[in-house]
């Protein structure tokens, strides 16, 4: 497929009636083989092989209801009293990463309030932590580890 700017790992892919398909392991099948879908795996494999994220944590196609429509999210990570922590956004390689792809996971977070944004293509990543005691948020130099992500206590 697209060579990324993330790791490669062993990839299980099939074909079938002429369509590829390809394993996501925290749904544990098959999905479509689609560019998203692609950078989806690899990121996802980047995040708990070298970040150190719990595949227990990680869930992909969160659906979520956003002003009486259903909106789906890329993937969620949660943390250990399954609050949402982090949203992550894929766009395909071909995708340029764009102030309209950061106002489509702003609006995702519109519910879930989590504290950190991320976004990527494959081969561009980017990630905010969210700052709501002072309506702010910073753009950070790399993907926080799992462990840098405080739990919340409530």
């Amino acid at each position: 497929m697209f060579a990324l700017n993330l790791p490669q790992y062993p990839i299980k892919v099939t074909k079938r009636d002429g369509r590829h398909f390809i394993f996501d392991d925290l749904r544990r099948k098959f999905v479509a083989l689609t560019p998203e879908e692609w950078v989806r795996q690899h990121f996802v494999h980047y995040l708990t092989e070298q970040k150190g994220y719990p595949t227990g944590l990680i869930a992909n196609e969160i659906q979520l209801n956003l002003n009486g429509t259903t909106k789906r999210c890329d993937t969620v990570v949660y943390d250990k009293q399954a609050h949402p922590r982090v949203i992550i956004e894929y766009k395909a390689p071909h995708i340029e990463i764009t102030q309209k792809v950061f106002n489509q996971i702003s609006r995702y977070n519109m519910v879930l309030h989590v504290d950190y944004l991320i976004v990527s293509n494959g081969l561009q990543h980017y990630c905010c932590r969210m700052n709501y005691k002072e309506n702010t948020y910073e753009f950070l130099q790399d993907i926080p580890d799992y462990q840098q992500i405080p739990d919340v206590i409530i």
